[in-house]
């Protein structure tokens, strides 16, 4: 009896620990949102060109997810958590010389160094806390930790508004205006890592030494699984990324920049309280049912922002922060339900899911700036992922029979 309190005190203690590094990469993630205004006017850009803020982090997911799981089968999880704070770190200070010889390339570099780094976070974090406990509530436990994350995503775009927006004198006063928010994150990130690397972390992922070969890619769950979560989080960044474009249009609120990014706050704040009722929630109903909820109510507000103006255009665009709350953990657990000894193998797979961060934002961007669309019809796109997702909660979860002689090359 002592041992298994001991046991889930050592989990509670482990569980904390992981949730500050969802607040970390939920706080990178939404600075971009301030970065893509600030940037655009900066070096004055169109909206494609400015999107490969996003391109750019979002990319390191697909490239460097891989080489981010070797790089943790060879140094373990504990030293890989610091290694990757490190790594977000680097990434920050780049913004120094960036931001003195207002080089985009250099500010690009930056922030792919620091998706990096956020990589190899997410390698460790996200089947860490699905394993701290029971499998039937660990939706429940990744909802709960996206919560933090989302915390992070509603705080950070508030103050990174304050200290980088605004309206200035020269291009090089309006360069060193990241300088200051970087440079803390920096130093907060190199103090984190430092804090891991002594910690003592409960050993719970383990496949005793067995080499787990077969194309999980077979079961059908994760292959579709992986789809749909890419999706998803293209819908969910480009979505985030147009805000204070889409209500500074004359049409849907006419807002200056500085105001228009008080708004990004309850977007992303509509994940962070979603989320955590979310992890209430799903405690007494099902994975699948709260995600078909979801995805249908994402695409009932997104056909009312695409076919009205004015405020009900922008709340119901901000409102599909509340129903994008769920669908990452869900469609994680979903896709890893069941899978076993091969649950490590998918994960590596999953993590390169965020890559629709890089492609869907830029592709949007390139819908804006067509004549024929516009900003306001480019939503269009966003929609459709959320159909895609719908049909993933409603059919394309199930698992065929034999699957798993496929995967073992026994089919």
């Amino acid at each position: 009896m002592e041992n298994t309190n001991n046991t889930k005190a050592n989990y509670r203690m482990a569980f904390g620990l992981m949730t500050s590094l969802f607040f970390i990469w939920g706080a990178i993630v939404s600075l971009n949102d301030i970065l893509i205004p600030h940037f655009k006017g900066l070096f004055n850009m169109n909206y494609t060109e400015t999107m490969l803020i996003q391109f750019c982090f979002f990319g390191a997911y697909f490239l460097m997810a891989i080489p981010a799981s070797l790089l943790i089968e060879r140094i373990g999880y504990k030293k890989g958590i610091s290694f990757g704070l490190a790594t977000i770190g680097i990434g920050a200070l780049i913004f120094l010389p960036a931001s003195r010889l207002i080089s985009y390339p250099l500010f690009l570099f930056g922030l792919f160094i620091m998706a990096t780094g956020s990589v190899i976070l997410q390698v460790v974090a996200n089947p860490y806390v699905l394993v701290l406990g029971p499998s039937e509530t660990a939706s429940s436990r990744l909802n709960l930790a996206q919560g933090i994350n989302s915390l992070a995503t509603t705080l950070a775009p508030l103050v990174g508004g304050l200290l980088i927006l605004g309206h200035y004198n020269s291009p090089q006063e309006e360069a060193a205006a990241v300088e200051a928010p970087y440079m803390g994150l920096a130093a907060f990130t190199f103090l984190v890592a430092i804090v891991f690397y002594f910690l003592k972390l409960p050993k719970i992922i383990d496949t005793d030494g067995e080499k787990i070969t077969g194309n999980v890619l077979k079961f059908r769950q994760l292959r579709l699984g992986v789809i749909a979560l890419t999706l998803y989080v293209g819908a969910e960044v480009a979505i985030g990324s147009f805000i204070i474009n889409f209500l500074g249009e004359p049409y849907i609120a006419g807002f200056e920049e500085k105001k228009a990014a008080t708004y990004i706050p309850l977007y992303w704040g509509g994940l962070m309280v979603g989320r955590f009722l979310g992890s209430a929630i799903l405690q007494k109903v099902s994975t699948q049912k709260v995600l078909v909820i979801s995805t249908i109510a994402s695409v009932v507000l997104l056909t009312i922002t695409i076919l009205t103006t004015g405020y009900v255009a922008m709340w119901s665009m901000l409102a599909v922060g509340l129903f994008n709350s769920i669908m990452w953990s869900n469609i994680f657990a979903m896709s890893l339900d069941g899978l076993g000894k091969y649950t490590n193998k998918a994960t590596g797979i999953l993590v390169m899911a965020p890559v629709g961060g890089a492609i869907f934002p830029l592709l949007q961007g390139v819908l804006a700036d067509m004549p024929a669309v516009g900003l306001h019809m480019s939503y269009i796109l966003p929609l459709l992922c959320y159909a895609f997702i719908m049909y993933y909660a409603v059919s394309g979860y199930k698992s065929r029979p034999g699957e798993l002689e496929l995967v073992e090359g026994k089919a």
